[in-house]
C-alpha cells in the first residue's frame, strides 16, 4: 500500500537516541492508522547510526533508508529525504525528539484544512542557552529584514509540505541550501501549529557556534543580496567622511598654526578603514564563492545505497535520473 505520510528523519551520529526515535514515530503514526513511512537519511554517520537502521529497516517494512557515501549536511540530507519520499503529505522532523513526534498530527490536521505547508512555532526552547536564543532571535530579525519575503520567526525545518510543494522544491538546484528559507519563498498556502520544544534526549547537538555562523551566512546570502548594497553605502560613507577629514586637515595647515600632532590618529584611521575594506572583501568572496560552486555542476549528494524502498536496480536508475537532473 502506497504510503500517504513521509516521515523524514535527518542523521548524523545518533545511535544513543535513534531506536527511541524510532519508537515514538512508530508509536504516533501507528496510532494514527493511515499509510506512512519513515525515511531515514543517513548523513555520514561515524557511530553505530546506520547499523542500527539496517536492522530496523529488516523488522518493519516502513522503515526506509537513504545512506550517504560522506557527510553532506544536515540541509542537503533533508533535500535527499524530499526527493525518496513517497507520501501525499512529507513531514521533516530532527532524530534528536527536541520537535514532538505528537505535534506532527497536529500538522496532519491543518493540512486535511486545505494548508499545503504547515510549519511548527516554538513557544519555548527548552535545555538550550540563553546565548542561542539571543542569536536565534537576532538570525530570524535579520532574515526578515534582509529578504522580501516572510520567513517565519521562531521556527526551524521541523514541518509539513504537501507533495506539489515537495514536486517544487525538487526542482530547485542551488547547492548552499536553506531549506524553510526555500520553503517560504515558493509559496502556497501556509499556517502553523505552537508547541513547546523540548530538551535533547541524547547525545550532542549537531550545531556549534561554527555550524550556526556558516548556517546563518547561508541563509542569507542565498536570500538577498542587499548586504552588498550595504557594502556600497559603507564605501560611499567611508569616501564621504575621509574627503571631509582631509579637508579640516588641509584647512588646518594652510590657515592655521595647528598641525597633526603626531601619526598616531592617521594610523589608526587607516587600520580602521583597511580593516572594514577586508571585511566588505570577504563579503563579496562570500557571495563569489557560492556563484563558483553553482558552476560546478555537482550532484548534491552521492548515495552509497538505498534501503526498504522495494527492487534495487530500479533505485539505482532513480538514483541515476536524480543526478543527472542535477547536472542538466
Amino acid at each position: 500500500m502506497k504510503a500517504r505520510y513521509s516521515i523524514i528523519v535527518p542523521m548524523y551520529n545518533e545511535e544513543e537516541v535513534i531506536r527511541h526515535t524510532y519508537a515514538k514515530l512508530k508509536e504516533v503514526m501507528d496510532g494514527y492508522g493511515e499509510p506512512y513511512e519513515l525515511v531515514f537519511v543517513n548523513d555520514g554517520s561515524k557511530d553505530q547510526t546506520v547499523e542500527i537502521v539496517e536492522a530496523i529497516c529488516q523488522q518493519d517494512q516502513n522503515v526506509r533508508l537513504v545512506n550517504f557515501s560522506r557527510n553532506f549536511g544536515h540541509q542537503i540530507a533533508i533535500t535527499a529525504g524530499m526527493d525518496y519520499a513517497q507520501g501525499d503529505a512529507i513531514i521533516i522532523i530532527d532524530a534528536d525528539l527536541q520537535d514532538p513526534p505528537e505535534v506532527m498530527l497536529k500538522m496532519i490536521e491543518k493540512w486535511k484544512e486545505g494548508y499545503e505547508v504547515v510549519y511548527g512555532k516554538r513557544l519555548k526552547r527548552k535545555g538550550e542557552t540563553a546565548f542561542k536564543k539571543i542569536t536565534a532571535l537576532m538570525f530570524y530579525r535579520t532574515m526578515r529584514s534582509l529578504t522580501n519575503f516572510d520567513i517565519p520567526m521562531d521556527t526551524g525545518d521541523f514541518r509539513l509540505i504537501d507533495r506539489k510543494v515537495c514536486d517544487v522544491l525538487r526542482g530547485l538546484k542551488e547547492k548552499n541550501r536553506f531549506v524553510r528559507g526555500l520553503v517560504s519563498w515558493v509559496g502556497f498556502r501556509q499556517t502553523m501549529v505552537e508547541y513547546v520544544r523540548e530538551e535533547r534526549f541524547a547525545g550532542e547537538t549537531k550545531y556549534p557556534l561554527k555550524k550556526m555562523i556558516s548556517f546563518a551566512v547561508d541563509g542569507i546570502t542565498s536570500f538577498s543580496y542587499k548586504p552588498l548594497k550595504i557594502a556600497t553605502y559603507i564605501g560611499f560613507t567611508l569616501s564621504a567622511t575621509s574627503f571631509v577629514y582631509l579637508l579640516v586637515v588641509l584647512s588646518q595647515r594652510l590657515f592655521t598654526s595647528t598641525t597633526v600632532a603626531g601619526w598616531t590618529t592617521i594610523v589608526a584611521i587607516n587600520l580602521l578603514f583597511n580593516g572594514i575594506i577586508l571585511m566588505l572583501l570577504g563579503l563579496i568572496g562570500e557571495y563569489i564563492g557560492r556563484i563558483y560552486d553553482e558552476s560546478k555542476n555537482r550532484p548534491l549528494y552521492i548515495v552509497r545505497e538505498a534501503r526498504g524502498f522495494g527492487d534495487e536496480k530500479e533505485q539505482e536508475e532513480k538514483q541515476k535520473e536524480k543526478e543527472r537532473e542535477y547536472v542538466h
